[in-house]
């Protein structure tokens, strides 16, 4: 009679007689032996065995009262094997025969060593004796061509299971489960962990952590929404990736760009070059800070955060990437901090130069009498604009007058009023802003315009010059022509933009003006040869009662009064009366 043991092998219970018990000790005992001298793994190695042994056994077991003898122990024993290089002890089983390797037949498993998903392709690849890659097109095909690939392939993810123990991962490519080859997988891929750990990956592979948490393994159907949420946050991670090239593209075609704005501005001028002063921000006219002081400071307002960008799209790409150290940061804040309140100081100062409406009043006699006819007719100079027509505009243009860099504009407004006096004269209001209305009224003053009289005809500049620091204090122009009751007056086609306004009798729109003759009454211009299509409503509502028509035909007049037309009407026939 045999004293009965009861063991736990691999996390499964087990009935054992005295003698089985022994010899499966002393077998365990031998193993270990032989492991002793590379501790490394040993246990890993023994639990696999141990796992093995115990999947075996339970093969073996129909009930749960039945008991494990000694010749249960032996055919285990001969499954599992006796490496040649294990010392173990001879004398414990003199009496028996030679170990041998067994073979295994495949099974089916997903590999989670070689998986791109969920390991089905690996593990068919296993099974069927190819490579994996063939298999992973094959899915592919089926996918794209057939579009039933990716539904069999999660089928087959739910149903087949993962190979989590060193016997499956054996078993899976068709090796025997032996101590031999127990200990040379676990011996791969402890080696495959440790160069993981020297390349700077601080991750365990996922058999390992099979192998630690084997028997807290997931479902297949639980994996499948954890690699999904894997696929997830692997394309989150590309996007970030993307993101972080933008950001890396941004950044760097800014800080090119301000390099390339920061000469075209003029920072090099206080290395005695000359910039384009016209392309300088409203700000930077006319302000108390020296002009390269500002462009600095726009730079590093600018450059500073992009740079920062920069940055955060290297690390983004690569964590290998440094951050910048706390007193860099420290530095780059303080610098921008001091760039961000120079310009802000600069701002302030340019609102301030506009808070004052500036005035400049000149006025000259034109010696004509009222008999005289007044031609009026706008002037430009070629040599200074490059505009192909001269006409007003509101914006602003860098000429050199005398090599001498200046503002050249078109803003001008023309003007005709009757006046009580006997001669006629102009007016000439030079306007400006400044920060005060004494320095306001410098700036009008300090405008250049010039006109003359020449040989009855007036001529007026369609321009002015002005300094270039008063690009943004909206100056302007206006010129108004006083002429007695009854002169006559020519507008040239020339001063078609420049008309401003002018008081008619007629009510012709200015633009409709020029190339005529106009009479000065009391109340305004009165043409004298104009087509009277071009005569404004209200004078035609107004004097719908009385027509008169002077032509080559003769003079034809038309009365309405109270409901009854009369014509009169003078020709080479005579007077006709209707």
């Amino acid at each position: 009679m045999n004293k009965t043991i009861n063991i736990n092998l691999g996390g499964i219970f087990f009935h054992i007689d005295e003698i089985a018990y022994q010899k499966l000790k002393l077998y365990l005992d031998a193993i270990r032996r032989s492991l002793s001298d590379d501790p490394q793994g040993r246990d890993e190695i023994l639990n696999d065995i141990e796992l093995r042994i115990g999947e075996l056994l339970s093969e073996r077991i129909t009930n749960d009262r039945m008991v494990i003898n000694d010749s249960d122990i032996d055919e285990i024993t001969k499954i599992m094997g006796r490496p040649e290089d294990y010392s173990v002890d001879e004398e414990l089983f003199e009496d028996e025969p030679k170990y041998r390797s067994s073979t295994s037949s495949k099974k089916l498993f997903r590999d989670s060593d070689d998986k791109f998903l969920g390991g089905v392709c690996s593990g068919l690849a296993h099974y069927f004796g190819m490579d994996v890659i063939w298999m992973r097109l094959l899915w592919l095909v089926l996918f794209f061509f057939f579009g039933t690939g990716f539904l069999i392939y999660i089928l087959l993810w739910i149903l087949i299971p993962q190979a989590e123990t060193t016997a499956e991962k054996l078993q899976m490519k068709g090796e025997p489960v032996n101590i031999s080859n127990i200990e040379r997988k676990i011996r791969e891929e402890f080696q495959d962990v440790s160069s993981r750990v020297k390349s700077g990956v601080n991750d365990v592979t996922d058999t390992v952590r099979s192998s630690e948490f084997k028997n807290k393994a997931k479902s297949g159907l639980q994996e499948v929404v954890d690699t999904i949420g894997k696929i997830i946050l692997a394309i989150l991670k590309v996007f970030g990736k993307f993101i972080g090239a933008i950001l890396i593209f941004i950044a760097a075609a800014t800080l090119i760009g301000l390099i390339i704005a920061a000469f075209s501005w003029g920072s090099i001028e206080m290395l005695g070059f000359e910039g384009d002063f016209n392309q300088y921000p409203p700000f930077f006219f006319d302000s108390i800070l020296p002009m390269w002081l500002l462009v600095v400071f726009g730079f590093l307002a600018i450059a500073i955060p992009f740079v920062v960008l920069f940055m955060l799209g290297l690390k983004i790409l690569s964590s290998n990437v440094k951050s910048f150290s706390t007193t860099t940061k420290l530095s780059l804040l303080g610098v921008w901090i001091i760039a961000i309140l120079g310009l802000s100081f600069a701002g302030i100062n340019f609102a301030t130069q506009n808070a004052y409406d500036g005035v400049h009043n000149q006025t000259e006699e034109l010696p004509i009498a009222v008999s005289d006819t007044l031609a009026i007719k706008m002037i430009g100079n070629d040599n200074l604009s490059n505009e192909k027509e001269l006409r007003r505009r509101h914006n602003f243009e860098t000429v050199f007058d005398n090599d001498v860099e200046k503002l050249y504009t078109t803003r001008v407004n023309v003007d005709i009023k009757p006046t009580d006096k006997a001669t006629a004269f102009v007016k000439i209001r030079k306007e400006s802003d400044g920060k005060n209305r004494l320095t306001a009224n410098k700036d009008a003053e300090s405008i250049e315009y010039n006109f003359s009289l020449t040989e009855k005809n007036l001529l007026l500049n369609g321009y002015f010059l002005s300094d270039l620091k008063n690009k943004f204090k909206d100056q302007l122009i206006d010129i108004t022509v006083y002429l007695p009751v009854n002169s006559i007056v020519y507008l040239d086609a020339s001063t078609k933009t420049y008309l401003n306004d002018i008081d008619n009798v007629q009510n012709i729109y200015d633009g409709d003006m020029p190339k005529h003759y106009y009479k000065m009454t009391e109340n305004g211009l009165e043409c004298l040869d104009c087509d009277p299509n071009i005569f404004g409503d209200d004078f035609k509502s107004n004097n719908e009662n009385f027509k008169l028509n002077i032509d080559e035909n003769g003079v034809q007049i038309k009365v309405n009064d109270g409901g009854k037309d009369a014509e009169v009407k003078i020709d080479k026939n005579g007077v006709k009366i209707g």
